[in-house]
């Protein structure tokens, strides 16, 4: 009989870890608080819920290093993929997933898996013996935190991160709006028409980024300090940084043609991409904000479209928490102080649902892995689940390290010459090289086992 693998939360990182770890052979219990102990921020109590966007990002594995993690975490069997694969919603060349059911299949499939059980309860300290991975993500309970603050002897870093606010579909109006993704972007009409759009003039712009810097604003609690992560910002932070921030940010008017008046170009748009199978809930694309709930309302429906707009759930802000992960963890991610825990997913200082799974991912193989005598090595830093993992377990600077998405910089070079104008053959030779890397990293993992 091997050792039992623990994991402490259900989000992306702990499902796919215990999806991992179970097929490799090893019984797995994933701790999960919710809903005995809610969060602001959760609605329910099933695994790998989505609390802000429902976008996994780019699905392009040639030309963006987001979609590669996709191409990676598909090839070595990814639940988290395959159930976004599932529960796909038009979006253009993005993976957009109808959060509830993708959510309830989550937690259905571990739940029927013969290899994993689910307690419900929090737990509130770091456990002393036996093999463990944590995985609590950005919303990590303040008793835990405290223990790990405790064991690693330094502060948790922190930053905050917003929640974009849903529209009800039937409160917009379309003699304003219109379907268009960017540049005709997509394979279908469906996803080529995968976006909502809504036009703004120069006057209207102009008042409206007045009411988002006027507008009243959540306040910090008191002794709370962080810094934003710059690709989640609110909206009207960007808007303090300048009124043509987010004219060249979210609300960029390219690629897209009004049809209602076909001869105005637009001074800036607003996007809301489609967040529920039905098509009956729009998010606000970019739109993460901390204006309080009132003004929030008030300052949205100043959107030509959204006069009338209803809204299902207005926009939030939450503290996110991680740990300095490169003074922390060793190249399988345990805490070099109690090697018998290992961390995974957001809390490791990755941003967003896709890299939090990829290291859920990783964490969940390795635990396994060394549980049946066989651990493999992390997968060359060509790869992209590589590069995240090189990055957080030593690649980046400590004293200034902050959460971070998947990108080719994370990557070693790839020695092609000229410049901006040869990105395209750049990025697919960063992807064909990590492609092939990955296959084999893959192929001798499974050998192993």
């Amino acid at each position: 009989m091997s050792e039992t693998l623990h994991i402490i939360g259900g989000g992306m990182a702990g499902s796919e870890a215990a999806w991992q770890a179970a097929n490799a052979g090893v019984d797995v219990v994933i701790h999960e608080m919710r809903p005995k102990v809610g969060t602001f921020a959760h609605h329910t109590g099933n695994l790998a819920e989505m609390v802000c966007s429902n976008s996994f990002r780019s699905d392009d594995d040639e030309q963006n290093a987001v979609g590669l993690l996709h191409w990676e975490m598909r090839a070595a069997d990814g639940l988290i993929m395959a159930t976004a694969d599932r529960h796909a919603l038009p979006a253009g060349g993005a993976l957009a997933v109808d959060r509830e059911p993708f959510a309830q299949s989550v937690t259905d499939t571990l739940r029927a898996h013969p290899r994993v059980t689910v307690e419900d309860g929090e737990i509130t300290a770091l456990p002393s013996d036996g093999k463990w991975i944590i995985a609590t993500g950005p919303l990590t309970s303040g008793n835990l935190a405290e223990s790990i603050r405790a064991e690693t002897g330094a502060d948790a870093l922190a930053f905050f991160d917003a929640i974009a606010p849903i529209v009800y579909a039937e409160s917009i109006d379309m003699e304003k709006a219109w379907f268009q993704s960017r540049y005709d972007k997509g394979e279908t009409e469906e996803e080529r028409k995968a976006y909502l759009n809504c036009p703004m003039d120069k006057p209207t712009y102009e008042a409206f980024i007045d009411a988002l810097i006027e507008a009243d604003k959540t306040e910090f609690h008191e002794g709370e300090t962080a810094k934003y992560f710059d690709g989640c910002l609110p909206i009207e932070v960007m808007a303090e940084r300048g009124r043509e921030t987010l004219r060249h940010g979210p609300m960029k008017p390219v690629g897209l043609t009004n049809p209602h008046q076909p001869d105005v170009k637009p001074w800036a748009i607003v996007q809301l991409r489609r967040d529920n199978a039905l098509g009956t809930l729009f998010n606000i694309v970019g739109f993460q904000t901390k204006m309080k709930y009132g003004a929030q309302a008030d300052v949205f429906r100043m959107i030509p479209g959204l006069e009338d707009a209803k809204f299902a759930r207005l926009g939030g802000i939450h503290r996110n928490t991680f740990i300095n992960s490169p003074t922390l963890l060793d190249d399988q991610m345990r805490l070099r102080s109690r090697p018998n825990i290992r961390f995974a997913g957001q809390i490791t200082g990755v941003e967003g649902y896709v890299e939090s799974a990829a290291m859920g991912l990783l964490a969940g193989r390795m635990a396994a892995a060394e549980i049946l005598g066989r651990p493999i090595k992390a997968p060359p830093p060509e790869t992209a689940m590589g590069a995240l993992i090189h990055h957080i377990t030593g690649g980046a600077e400590a004293k200034t390290f902050q959460p971070m998405n998947v990108n080719f910089g994370l990557f070693p070079p790839v020695d092609l010459k000229g410049g901006r104008r040869n990105r395209p053959a750049r990025y697919k030779a960063y992807t064909d090289r990590a492609k092939a890397l990955w296959t084999d990293w893959l192929a001798a993992a499974t050998e192993a086992a």
